[in-house]
């Protein structure tokens, strides 16, 4: 997983790797760019776990658009938004934000399946993970896991002055 900002435009709204990270690790969701399977765009937000490693995990049916999407394209784009706020006195807009490239695939290994959706429950519902297992385990047959594996990523915002 390689963090590289070099190529931003903008070398004074350079987030540095490690508040790259915190957001990484504490973002609500992100949005997942990918080709179609008509190859055209296609995005969604969708909430992940990211493994502290060079892995992000997502969940959710285990057939659809999607799925078939990334069947055709594996290459993918991931971005995360973190605190934002408008100026309006300004004319601009107070931001944090990264965006991954990668590798996406379907993830058939049962243990690393449960292995993801214990780090989601983790991160959200930490307070009912019991349950959240015990139901994860009752219905992993019918859920898609897929891992983003990511090759490069790097980190931009408009930070707050003072």
């Amino acid at each position: 997983m390689k963090f590289d900002n070099s190529t931003l435009r903008r070398q004074d709204r350079i987030l540095s790797e490690e508040e790259s990270k915190t957001l990484l690790r504490n973002g609500e969701y992100g949005y997942l760019s990918m080709i179609s399977d008509d190859d055209k765009p296609y995005g969604i937000p969708i909430s992940y776990v990211w493994d502290e490693e060079d892995c992000i995990y997502f969940h959710g049916a285990p057939e659809g658009h999607k799925l078939r999407a990334i069947a055709r394209h594996k290459d993918v784009s991931f971005c995360v938004v973190g605190h934002t706020r408008i100026v309006p006195s300004n004319f601009t807009t107070k931001y944090q934000s990264i965006v991954l490239k990668g590798t996406i695939e379907l993830v058939s290994d049962d243990v690393e399946r449960m292995r993801a959706l214990e780090m989601l429950l983790d991160k959200y519902a930490p307070d009912d993970k019991v349950m959240g297992l015990r139901h994860a385990e009752k219905t992993l047959h019918r859920t898609g896991i897929l891992r983003l594996k990511i090759d490069e990523w790097s980190g931009k915002s408009n930070k707050e002055k003072g």
